[in-house]
């Protein structure tokens, strides 16, 4: 926000351009975007509506504690959704609101009270969510963002990073306690995948804690993607063989292990070999036509013991996700 001279205009200026208001008297701002004035009255809900209505931008509305309870800001006229961008509805009370696809975007919403307010596809993306209150209120298809706000300031002021990712993680879980009531389980699981990111980010960087959480999100993301079970699972299967293939399998007493000397067509043979007993020893069929020698046999106990667990694993993901 930038302001710029002008007698008797309002001086605020955004990425809508120039408000055409007029300023207050003795003031550089108009009754919109001056912090000091009263929002208190009764008559600010239909003052927004009546704006709202007019089709002139509205950006940078200091709206702080402002009483818009049963507030519509819905263009009932089939056009564009209405735009209340990059504003400061802090502690604001909409209970009831029914702002359907309104365009929030940039605002600051902090403890705002949107109790039993229809929020159906409105576009909260870059908003300032903390506190605010979502009792009752109609969540389908929001446009939460890519990144919740706190996220972004985390990465743009790094000395305040612990406080902030403090935030967004009670501000995911605010959110994801809200769907998880309204049966939107989906956007619930977005969330506390959200919500154990941003805890491990609070924990020192290089701890023990923060390694086996990396390590938990990487292999099942935090119990949210079976996917994630499938492809950990893969790579080790195919890990192993090639260290089977190194150090060698035992096959009715020859040794199968990779040969410089020997043509691909041998070696190609030999890693399939010792596919297929990764394969085996990871699901722990363990048929026991080859068995491991030396450093194999470490390899095999490993993979024997991740392979049953992480079967285990996939099957309660999966069964989450279908009872979902």
């Amino acid at each position: 926000m930038n302001k710029l001279g002008g007698a008797g205009q309002c001086t605020f200026s955004g990425s809508t351009g120039r408000c055409r208001e007029d300023a207050g008297q003795g003031r550089a701002l108009c009754f919109w975007h001056d912090p000091e004035a009263d929002k208190s009255g009764a008559d600010v809900r239909q003052r927004l509506e009546h704006r709202a209505k007019s089709g002139l931008p509205m950006e940078g509305f200091m709206l702080r504690r402002a009483d818009l309870d049963h507030i519509d800001l819905v263009n009932h006229n089939g056009g564009e959704p209405y735009r209340l961008i990059n504003s400061d509805l802090s502690r604001a009370s909409l209970r009831h609101g029914h702002l359907y696809r309104v365009d929030l975007s940039g605002s600051r919403l902090l403890k705002a009270n949107f109790a039993n307010a229809n929020l159906h596809r409105a576009n909260l993306a870059g908003c300032n969510l903390l506190g605010v209150n979502l009792k009752n209120a109609l969540l389908e298809h929001v446009h939460w963002g890519e990144r919740l706000y706190q996220e972004e300031q985390a990465e743009q002021q790094p000395e305040q990073a612990h406080e902030l990712y403090q935030e967004a993680e009670e501000t995911a879980r605010n959110i994801r306690r809200h769907c998880e009531h309204q049966g939107m389980m989906s956007v619930a699981g977005h969330f506390y995948y959200q919500e154990r990111v941003f805890h491990r980010r609070q924990m020192p960087r290089f701890s023990r804690y923060r390694l086996l959480s990396w390590l938990v999100d990487k292999i099942s993301g935090y119990g949210e993607s079976p996917l994630r079970v499938v492809t950990f699972s893969l790579a080790l299967i195919l890990s192993c063989s090639f260290i089977y293939l190194f150090s060698g399998l035992n096959s009715d007493g020859a040794v199968l292990r990779f040969d410089q000397n020997a043509s691909f067509a041998a070696n190609l043979q030999y890693w399939l070999d010792c596919l297929y007993f990764s394969v085996v020893t990871f699901t722990t069929l363990g048929y026991g036509d080859l068995t491991p020698t030396g450093l194999s046999r470490i390899v095999a106990a490993c993979e024997a013991f991740t392979g049953s667990f992480s079967l285990a694993l996939f099957v309660v993901l999966f069964v989450k996700k279908m009872i979902r």
